[in-house]
């Protein structure tokens, strides 16, 4: 006779984050599973619900800010992500999760997967 376990199933929402490469880096050194701890004067961490505005950013932003801009996506437990309103920062695509610094080390624990770059932007020559 087996005794099974019963499989337990997690919805995950995708989320995307613009980034330079300072942060990149940092997420690389953390397996690309966690996101860097929020510098004094970044009191919220900011994920993206729509990957066309992660590129707007990530492309007219970071690039110029530091010479190279990232879209990374993710994966993050749904049933977690319900305490985060979805807040609209412009039109109605413009849309983002506002975590509060401090609960960052709590959001990176229900990260599922890697976080992955899917796109590239550098200056145009």
């Amino acid at each position: 006779m087996s005794s099974r376990t019963p499989l337990t199933s997690t919805s995950t929402t995708t989320l995307w984050r613009p980034t330079g490469p300072r942060e990149l880096a940092l997420v690389e050194a953390a397996d690309r599973r966690a996101w860097p701890p929020r510098l004094p004067d970044q009191p919220i961490f900011y994920p993206v619900l729509n990957e066309d505005y992660a590129i707007r950013i990530a492309r007219d932003w970071n690039v110029p800010a530091s010479g190279v801009g990232y879209v990374t996506r993710f994966e993050v437990d749904t049933a977690f992500l319900a305490r985060y309103p979805v807040q609209q920062a412009g039109g109605r695509t413009i849309l983002e999760l506002w975590v509060p610094a401090d609960e960052l080390p709590e959001f990176n624990r229900h990260i599922v997967g890697r976080i992955e770059v899917v796109h590239e932007f550098r200056p145009r020559s």
